[in-house]
């Protein structure tokens, strides 16, 4: 009964952050309108709206927040999951390098105008950052995870290791690439750097949807499994749980859900990071509430984050990182507080 309450709640919290989110911009849409919009679009007999409103609304506002939904809920699924393999609950899916690697393969098409990288947007177009992005977070996820295998199997804390010196080469070698970078250059650097959904369409919604959709699915899939491992790799053994594989499974799905989020709307902070913690101190520990839970509260908190990322400074847009770290990081120290004075008593 609690859970479905949860889910209820975090279900109407979301359809509350997309109906604001579609209505509320330079071009304000009633919940009317709205409604006359959409049965008009299905064949329905409705006025009552400006054509100018279904255009805003079907063209820019929709596909919008359909990526901050799809993008929202990967970063805290993923995050959920890889909190789950690493049993800490201050893990982050950048800890194996995903968005450093990602980010690093964005700043190098950026800069580096070679090419070898002029083909590939000339063959792919407007899809060649985020395809080159992703093969970045692919491509170091893979040198971590190689790294971390001892004796054929992959050790947590040598991964941890080994993605944190991965982290630091990428942030090492992005900074030396911004450092040569233009003016031009380094404005798009900055912005994407830094998160955005300004450049969302249908066609990247529906280039980003298999690959964050999978993992949506996949990873809950293997929340059973997750809450045996809280136990210990040894006692997960004995109940059953084939830990090698495990991690392989949460490692791969992990890096296409954030790859895949990070390849169109840049990096984006602390979503992994604070929603499944905030959701456990709630809602318990239990992977099978708290992976589709997190998938709910993340959709709608980037949702939000995104409506205030281009209405506060409106005509302007504020990369929706800054907004995503101004509302994590309080709530992170305050996590750390609590944690400093329980181990304290």
């Amino acid at each position: 009964m609690k859970q479905l309450t949860i889910i209820s709640f975090l279900i109407a919290l979301l359809v509350a952050a997309v109906i604001c989110s579609v209505c509320i911009g330079a071009v304000p849409i009633s919940g009317r309108e709205l409604l006359a919009i959409v049965i008009h679009r299905f064949g329905g007999d409705a006025l009552g709206f400006e054509p100018q409103q279904e255009a805003i609304f079907w063209i820019i506002r929709l596909p919008r927040v359909l990526l901050g939904v799809l993008v929202g809920a990967s970063l805290a699924v993923a995050g959920a999951s890889m909190q789950g393999l690493f049993r800490n609950p201050l893990a982050d899916p950048g800890l194996i390098g995903v968005s450093a690697g990602a980010s690093l393969f964005a700043v190098i098409m950026i800069v580096l105008e070679v090419k070898v990288f002029t083909a590939l947007s000339g063959l792919i177009g407007f899809y060649a950052l985020s395809v080159f992005a992703f093969a970045g977070a692919v491509i170091t996820t893979l040198i971590v995870y190689r790294l971390s295998k001892t004796g054929g199997k992959a050790v947590i804390a040598t991964m941890l290791l080994a993605g944190i010196a991965i982290n630091a080469l990428a942030g090492a070698l992005t900074g030396l690439l911004t450092y040569a970078a233009t003016d031009a250059q380094l404005r798009s650097i900055v912005f994407w750097g830094l998160g955005s959904l300004g450049g969302a369409s249908w066609e990247s919604v529906a280039a980003v949807a298999p690959f964050v959709l999978l993992p949506m699915i996949a990873l809950p899939r293997l929340s059973k499994a997750l809450n045996a491992l809280a136990l210990g790799e040894s006692e997960a053994t004995y109940l059953g749980v084939n830990v090698k594989a495990l991690k392989r499974q949460v490692v791969v799905w992990a890096t296409m859900a954030v790859g895949a989020s990070v390849a169109v709307a840049g990096t984006i902070g602390f979503i992994g990071l604070v929603i499944p913690h905030l959701l456990r101190l709630f809602a318990g520990a239990d992977h099978k509430l708290i992976l589709p839970a997190s998938a709910l509260l993340g959709a709608a908190v980037l949702t939000a984050s995104d409506l205030l990322s281009r209405t506060v400074v409106a005509p302007s847009e504020l990369p929706i990182g800054i907004i995503t770290a101004m509302l994590g990081t309080p709530f992170f120290l305050w996590i750390l507080i609590k944690e400093k004075r329980r181990m304290s008593v």
